[in-house]
């Protein structure tokens, strides 16, 4: 798979508000793909976008689950520091059908519209 492959998928990923514009991506030999990127933590929409991303990413549904997975990493806190530099997000597939087309379309028919909209991330905590 080359880095092409990736182009809209990132390009998508990096207009969610507080995503970073650094991204980290790659395939193995069994034609298993992940991308990794950072969340601005202190963005005020962080914690709702790792939320939407949970959700569609891990757990759509009980019965429409994606071959893929999200998930954080991150170097030993004690040796480099804090989330603010050293924590990253990784989606990465386990199903070698499926392609980075195929999240990026699954991410815009679920994310808010325009992805790149903050009002539209806003949660009403209250409920």
């Amino acid at each position: 798979m080359n880095d092409s492959a990736f182009d809209a998928l990132v390009s998508f990923l990096a207009q969610i508000p507080a995503v970073e514009d650094s991204f980290g991506k790659g395939a193995d030999e069994a034609g298993l793909w992940w991308v990794k990127f950072r969340i601005d933590v202190q963005h005020p929409l962080a914690w709702q976008v790792v939320q939407e991303l949970g959700h569609v990413v891990n757990c759509l549904s009980l019965d429409e689950r994606l071959p893929t997975s999200f998930y954080p990493v991150s170097p030993p806190p004690y040796m480099n520091g804090g989330p603010r530099e050293f924590l990253s997000w990784v989606i990465e597939t386990k199903h070698k059908d499926f392609t980075p087309d195929d999240l990026k379309t699954w991410l815009e028919g679920r994310l808010p519209r325009p992805v790149n909209d903050e009002l539209g991330w806003l949660v009403d905590d209250e409920n």
